[in-house]
């Protein structure tokens, strides 16, 4: 599963499930675009991609703001002639219970999960078409097919995130262009360390393989959508989770 000098796009990769998808892409031999609200964060997640010996190319953008995102994919066109992957990771979560639920806390979380993956989409697709060859995998999460208490609005985008992916691989199967989504479950992320171990472990002890996953059990099956080993894959909703939840 070689990605050799295929170029990818990487939201949210500053830290967490991006940082470990970006860094299993960049040892797969691909250059990698590391695009994160957090500037500084991104450039450290572009030296690591370096000490694989690839380009990098850090780049600060909010997916919620269509002309950074359109200024983004332009950066890259600019630095490497082309995007054959796009990776949509960047999210946000703001919980509350629904009665605490503000609209700011509503239209945050939809604006950054859900209309950032249309506005990465959209300015990427054109190029892909062109080539007639892409690769777009969607960082969604298990609870958009499971919900979760406290958390309806991030459990709503990221079941977006799925009917999004299964409308864009039937629009796009045409022009050669896979569109796929990956389901995380409790992954070892600076998200998760921060619940109190006494909510946390009987959480963990709910998962039949007993423990977290890791940012590159993301990476790993990533780095596999995005490669021509997976030719025949496209609208599929592949859940990372350990078992839980099943």
């Amino acid at each position: 599963m070689i990605l050799e000098d295929r170029v990818a796009i990487v939201t949210g990769a500053g830290q967490g499930i991006g940082r470990g998808i970006a860094l299993k892409l960049a040892e797969k031999r691909a250059h990698v675009v590391v695009s994160d609200i957090n500037g500084q964060t991104a450039r450290e997640t572009a030296t690591e991609v370096r000490a694989f010996g690839r380009r990098a190319l850090a780049l600060q953008a909010d997916v919620s703001n269509r002309a950074q995102v359109e200024k983004m994919v332009q950066a890259t066109l600019q630095e490497f002639g082309t995007v054959d992957i796009l990776i949509n990771n960047a999210g946000i979560a703001r919980s509350a219970t629904l009665l605490k639920l503000t609209d700011k806390d509503w239209d945050e979380v939809l604006a950054v999960n859900l209309k950032g993956i249309f506005h990465t989409t959209q300015a990427v697709v054109p190029h892909m078409m062109a080539a007639r060859h892409g690769k777009i995998v969607n960082i969604s999460s298990i609870y958009g097919r499971t919900g979760t208490l406290g958390d309806s609005n991030y459990a709503a985008s990221k079941a977006g995130m799925i009917g999004f992916t299964k409308s864009m691989a039937r629009e796009l199967a045409r022009y050669d262009i896979n569109v796929n989504a990956i389901l995380p479950g409790m992954i070892d992320t600076p998200l998760l360390q921060g619940i109190p171990d006494h909510y946390l472990q009987p959480m963990i002890e709910e998962i039949p393989l007993g423990r977290v996953g890791t940012p590159e059990d993301i990476g790993n099956l990533a780095a596999f959508l995005a490669s021509d080993e997976a030719p025949y894959i496209t609208g599929a909703a592949i859940e990372v989770a350990g078992g839980w939840r099943m």
